[in-house]
């Protein structure tokens, strides 16, 4: 603890979201709830270690299936938002939303609870999905490691789908990449689709509507320093995947990606960018958007109760459930 003369000095910050004296305070996304059953989606919701050495776990998210309904479910793995600095699967307004959105597209959800910045500097929140998608193509038939019943009995593995919001959706962005490498460690495992919803990239050259407001760029520029110090800063690959150096988009291992964006978003722009640069890319898949006008960050989590929200959610549906 960053104590002298019986004082704790500030050591660094990421506002609005958390300080550093030597331990972190987070202002944000530290509430939680229990997985359990939710009457009201009737969705079933239960945590699982999956790596018990670093204690990273996921929430399994299965509705209620009618009676007729096939057994076997999409199945969608799940990175939340928050800066990479705040929350977890057990945030209520995340495990609200989550709830609706599996009741919504009748999926198989598994939300991925990835360590956080700064207490676990990058790149492990990327390992560590990396690490759960792993686990789950554990579970594919013939595979011997799979120990998770709604897993073994319910997911269409045939029907895979990454998924994120904000930051989540950078994440669900470097998956997709990553498992588009030869040599991936996931056997038969595929992905179908990748959903990037409100997507958190940078760059160190403002962007279209980024010019007129030099101040919010400055801010969120500075917490991505703060959290990955490097000297490429907001060009890093990381977290701007236009620049020379980052990966080809042409290795997106799935055969789709819709991209949502919210209109009046500070983030809309990098949003719009990731899809017009992927429609022009040499991926070989299918690119889809869909924008929210005048709605703001993450609009759906925030309020699920909305009418926005509801086509949002009724969107996401369609791009799982579509062939």
């Amino acid at each position: 603890m960053a104590i002298i003369n019986s004082k704790i000095y500030l050591a660094g910050e990421a506002p609005p979201y958390l300080r550093v004296y030597g331990f972190v305070e987070r202002f944000y996304g530290t509430d939680t709830v229990p997985a359990t059953y939710d009457p009201q989606t009737r969705v079933t919701s239960k945590d699982v270690v999956f790596q018990p050495e670093t204690g990273v776990s996921v929430r399994l998210y299965l509705p209620d299936l009618d009676a007729g309904h096939p057994k076997k479910l999409p199945l969608v793995i799940y990175f939340h938002g928050g800066g990479f600095l705040i929350n977890s699967t057990a945030e209520p307004t995340y495990h609200k939303m989550l709830n609706i959105q599996a009741r919504e597209a009748k999926v198989l959800l598994v939300s991925v609870d990835y360590r956080l910045a700064p207490e676990s500097p990058i790149p492990t929140l990327y390992d560590d999905s990396w690490a759960a998608i792993k686990w789950v193509a554990s579970h594919m038939s013939g595979e011997k490691n799979g120990t998770e019943f709604w897993l073994r009995n319910f997911a269409d593995f045939d029907r895979v789908f990454l998924a994120g919001d904000s930051a989540g959706a950078n994440i669900a962005h470097h998956m997709a990449i990553r498992a588009g490498l030869k040599n991936n460690d996931l056997g038969k495992f595929k992905i179908s689709g990748t959903l990037l919803v409100h997507p958190y990239f940078l760059g160190k050259c403002p962007i279209g509507s980024e010019v007129d407001d030099p101040d919010g760029k400055a801010m969120i520029d500075r917490r991505w320093l703060f959290i990955c110090p490097s000297d490429q800063g907001c060009d890093d690959p990381l977290i701007n995947p236009f620049v020379i150096g980052a990966p080809s988009l042409a290795r997106l291992a799935c055969d789709k990606i819709l991209v949502c964006v919210a209109g009046i978003d500070y983030l809309r722009e990098r949003g719009r960018l990731y899809y017009r640069t992927v429609v022009d890319s040499e991926w070989k898949g299918k690119a889809e958007y869909f924008e929210t006008e005048g709605k703001n960050h993450v609009f759906h989590i925030l309020d699920p109760t909305t009418e926005d929200a509801k086509e949002m959610f009724s969107r996401c549906a369609k791009f799982f459930n579509s062939e």
